[in-house]
Order: C-alpha cells, then structure tokens, then sequence
C-alpha cells in the first residue's frame, strides 16, 4: 500500500516575505597456435566448461530466488492473498499464519533468517550470473546490510489504522477466500493482544510512546467502533459476495451472518482492548520529543533515515545540507520570478485545473503520460472514496497494488476530509496513479521480472517516484483564460511550493528526530518562513509519531532529480525525458546507489546511439 503525505498548508507568499560517439578499441590479437585443432579443442573445451558452470550457478540462484519468494509470501494467508490471486498455481497451498505475528521472538527469529540469508547471498559467484541475477543479488545484499544496521530496536507499529481498509479490500474469487477472511476477521482480537504485549514490551524498555500519541492513536481506534448494522465492514462484505454467482442465497446470509457476527464479537472488542491496554500504558512514557528522546534512538533513526530513503548520502548531517539548501534554492528562484512578475501573486488563489473530476482527471493523466514516460499495457482500476468514519486515521491518499498474477486490481482510495482541501486532487492523483505508483507498479510488472523483485522495495525509490510524477504533473495542467507563458510561471510557482513545503517538513523532521527540537525550538526556525504556531504544533507531532516518512518523499525525488540532471547534462541535445523515465522504472525498486550505477550503465549506451 502506498500512501500520500500529509504536508503543510500552502505558505509561498508569506515564506517569500521572509526571506559523443564513441570509437571501439581495436580486438586483441590472440596468439597464433602451431596447429589449429589441438588450440580450437582446448578452447572449446574451455568455453564449454565456463558454459556449463555459468548455467548450473545460474539455475542455483535461480532455484534460491524462487524459495526465498515463496518463504516470504506464505508466511501469511493476509500477505499471501494479496500479492498472488492464484497461489496454487506455484505450488503454493498453505501459510503459516493468518496475519504476520508481532513480537519480540518474531523480531529475534527475523533477525536470525537475515543472518542466514547473508550467509547464502555470499555464496554465489557473482561473476557467472547473468545480468538481471546480478542486480537481484545487489539489491538483496543492500537491503540485508541496512537491515543490520537496526538491531537492537524494533521498529514502530501503525497496523491498526490500515488493517481495516486492507480487509475491505480482501478479493473474493472463490467461497473459501470469503472463508479465509473471516477466518482473519476472527483472529484480529488474538492478533492486537499480540501487538498491545508488544507495546507492553516496549513500555518495560523505557520505548513507549508518550500519552499525546497514545492519545492520538487511541481517537484512531474509535474510529473502528462500528455499531450494529450497516456499516462499511458489512457493506463492503456484501458488494464482494455479489462477485461469486455461484453461491446460494441462503449460503450468501450465512456468511454475512457470521460476519456480522465476527464484527461484534472480535473486530470491535480487538478495538476495545488497544484502547483499553493503551489507556493503562499511560504516563509510562515520558519522552515528548522525537527518537533522539530515547535510549539510543539517535542511533535508531539513522537506521530508520537509511532504510526508508536508501539514499546514497552518506551522513544525516548531509542530508540536512542538502534538503537546507533544496529549500534556498527553491526560494531564490521563486522570489526572482515573483519580482519580475509581480502579477502573479494575484493569480495564486484563482488558479483551476481543467479537470476536478477523480475519473477525469486520472483519464486525462494516463493520455498525458503517454508523451515523455514509456507505454504501459492497458491495466483497469477504481477510484474509491475513504469511508467517512475513517477520514480522521487515514491519509489524503493512497494505492493498493494489484496481485503480481493480475494486474486488473488497482484502487486508489481518495480522502474527502476537508483537512486535505488545499492538496489540490490533480496533483495527488499524479501521485498515486498516473504517472505515480500505479503506473510505476504495473509498468514494472509489464518487464516480466522475477516474482521476488516484484516485492523488494525501497521506500526512497517508490515515494520519490511519486512524488515526482506529482511535481511533474504540473507540465500537465493549464490555467483557464492565461497564456501559455504566464501557465509555465504558474506552473514553475505551484511545484516550487509543493517542494517548499516537503522539503520544509522534511527538515523539520531530521531537526526533531536528530537534532532534538522540541516544539518551541521548531516553531522559532519555521516561523521565519511564515509558518504559524498552529501549522508547526500539528507538523511537530506528526514527525515525532512517524519519523523519516517525510524524508521517503523529499530525499527519494532529490535523488531521482539529481540523476536526470546528470543524464541530460551527459547526453546534451539527445537527451529525451522518456528515455530517463524508462530508465529509472526498467531497473524496479531499489536503493539509490544501485540505481545509479544502472542509470551510468543506460546513459553510456544512449550516448553511442547516433
């Protein structure tokens, strides 16, 4: 599932007041033998043997690719059903658990099967692999290494706010997939006593979360109360049974009866006693500020920084020079177009898309796409709106991805809260559709790669894609009754303040969680960029319950922006956007220094084309 970013409320103005064709190298001359069949035997046979090794440690790791993918997508019914409509077709019929357990032994034994894995990986030789298997083994080995760096910590949960729209989403192809969840419906309760003793767990280790997150995540909670009777658990139920015309009337009621049921008797209560065992767990955090707060949590978001954004800089420190000076620059420019088109300040609060439509507008985004970004086979989706009584726990956006086997599944859900009124809808359909993460997801999907590829993923990449198909959005839009030079300033003005605000958060949240800002601190430094008490307190809080999520987004687009940079500057006139874009999305999820060097490998190749 992908989600959008919560960001600021616009700010530009008051921030403003602030402030060659190649040659080939001649072949080698091979030494002349004294007789040419005892020289082309031995060289045959020489190659034949390389041959024959290349291919047996090629199949080895193609047989160890194919364990390892189904080692990991059965290792639950819930995961399982969602990345493969048909797993019986890979031999795959059974699971080990309904839902992925949460604890400390399920923590210590992933950390074992790391360790192992680390193992196994350094055991092929590289050498006789064929290409793709090579980048397969790279990624592998990065996302092994960073994970080592966080030991010692377990990572934050937030299940409980995304599990309910991941079961209203649960597809049911046949009766035993409708069987399966409510199988997982009546596991929840188990499965959050699970999860409150892992926050009991932590509480012991001086980790818990303080009582204004508590809080926060106990209204969450609420929201999943549902009363008796109609409701979007039930509703949602139902629409999916419609799907399977071979069950009986009287089979439909059953089920739904036991549905019902399910609800009132697991899925609230399992509600009931995270409030409840949250309540109690009150006061025995006593860190109000960010990770730096706790018992080596400087230490921990670092981890955090590295496995979220897979960025190639090498220090946090680097980082803040680097979104500090994103921001500079973005002001500079912003503040020289203002200056010498003073007129277009008042043309800010005016602008309209030409499409405000979610169907429009994602219509018009897929016949744009089709101009600088590669073709994508024809794939459905559907638009849906965030149930109403979920819009306070949900994000303004987000995508879930079809199975691997089935590329027809892909729904955006879309949040009709007021609060998220000033992210203009244009903008993060961009984000989560075309060109953004379904176009991204399915595109990939459309390379044939390998089944474990499909579900290695860097968060820096995937965001930073999608946030840069929301910037480049903007090339697509036109403002009504305006010329078409006044629309590119227009244009220019509206992403600068996209980024202006997520580099701004950005910083926020690397000053909070590294350089231990408390929220007086921030609101001084934000303050200088016209940023009110208010907009910073509910910035603070956010960074501080979700730290480096920003950073996926703004570091994630850094990186990519930096790389078409380097590209065009490679390539000169015979740079093409498209080129770039194939580029990026051919290589699939993966963290920044492995994609660049397979985008040096790609402009290397475009520059000896005529």
């Amino acid at each position: 599932m992908h989600k959008n970013y919560k960001k600021l409320p616009p700010f530009l103005t008051a921030a403003l007041c602030a402030m060659l064709l190649c040659s080939c190298a001649p072949a080698s001359r091979a030494p002349q033998p004294t007789t040419a069949a005892p020289y082309e035997e031995e060289s045959s046979a020489d190659y034949e043997q390389l041959t024959e090794s290349s291919l047996k440690e090629q199949q080895r790791f193609a047989d160890f690719e194919e364990n390892l993918f189904q080692d990991e997508i059965s290792a639950s019914r819930l995961d399982l059903h969602f990345l493969l409509k048909n797993p019986e077709a890979r031999g795959i019929t059974e699971t080990d658990a309904l839902i992925a357990p949460i604890s400390m032994e399920a923590f210590q034994q992933t950390r074992k099967d790391q360790e192992k894995l680390r193992n196994e990986l350094s055991g092929f030789q590289t050498s006789l692999l064929t290409e793709d298997q090579k980048l397969t083994l790279r990624i592998l080995e990065s996302l092994m290494n960073t994970e080592k760096k966080g030991e010692g910590l377990a990572p934050t949960i937030g299940t409980q706010a995304q599990l309910p729209m991941l079961l209203c989403e649960y597809t049911f192809y046949t009766r035993q997939d409708a069987e399966d969840y409510l199988n997982i419906l009546e596991y929840l309760d188990t499965f959050y006593g699970q999860i409150l003793s892992f926050e009991q767990e932590k509480a012991k280790a001086g980790l818990m979360m303080s009582n204004t997150s508590i809080d926060h995540v106990i209204e969450s909670c609420k929201s999943y109360l549902l009363v008796p009777g109609n409701n979007f658990m039930i509703d949602s139920f139902k629409e999916r049974l419609r799907a399977l015309p071979d069950l009986t009337e009287d089979a439909k009621k059953e089920l739904c009866a036991r549905n019902e049921a399910a609800l009132e008797k697991h899925f609230v209560p399992a509600y009931k006693l995270l409030i409840d065992g949250l309540e109690k767990l009150k006061d025995t955090g006593t860190n109000e500020k960010g990770m730096c707060g706790y018992p080596d949590g400087k230490t921990y978001y670092e981890y955090l920084v590295y496995t979220t954004t897979g960025t190639s800089y090498h220090t946090i420190d680097e980082l803040m020079t680097a979104t500090a000076q994103e921001i500079s620059d973005n002001l500079e420019i912003t503040s020289k177009l203002l200056s010498e088109h003073p007129e277009l300040e008042s043309m800010l609060d005016s602008y309209q898309y030409r499409q405000t439509e979610p169907t429009a507008i994602m219509e018009e985004l897929k016949e744009q796409t089709l101009k600088d970004f590669p073709q994508l086979p024809e794939c459905s989706y559907t638009l849906k709106d965030v149930p109403k009584a979920l819009e306070l726990s949900l994000s303004p956006a987000f995508y879930l991805t079809s199975p691997i086997d089935d590329s027809s599944q892909n729904v955006i859900y879309i949040n009709k809260n007021p609060i998220y009124d000033n992210q203009p809808l244009y903008n993060t359909i961009a984000h989560e559709g075309y060109p953004g993460h379904l176009y991204q997801t399915n595109y990939f999907l459309s390379t044939n790669p390998s089944p474990l590829r499909t579900f290695l993923h860097c968060d820096g990449y995937d965001e930073g894609w999608g946030t840069y198909a929301q910037l480049y959005s903007y090339n697509f839009t036109e403002f009504k009754d305006v010329d078409e030079k006044t629309q590119a300033q227009l244009r220019q003005l509206y992403r600068d303040n996209d980024l202006l605000s997520l580099s701004l958060s950005s910083l926020s949240d690397l000053y909070v969680n590294y350089k231990n800002y408390d929220e007086n601190a921030l609101a001084d430094y934000l303050k200088t960029y016209g940023i009110d008490k208010s907009a910073t307190k509910q910035l603070y809080q956010y960074v501080i319950e979700n730290p480096a999520t920003y950073l996926s987004y703004s570091i994630g687009y850094y990186e990519l922006n930096k790389l078409e940079k380097e590209m065009a500057a490679s390539l000169g006139k015979s740079f093409k956007f498209s080129d770039f874009h194939e580029a990026v999305l051919n290589v699939g999820s993966c963290n920044f220094a492995i994609l660049r060097q397979e985008i040096e490998k790609e402009t290397e190749i475009l520059s000896k084309v005529p």
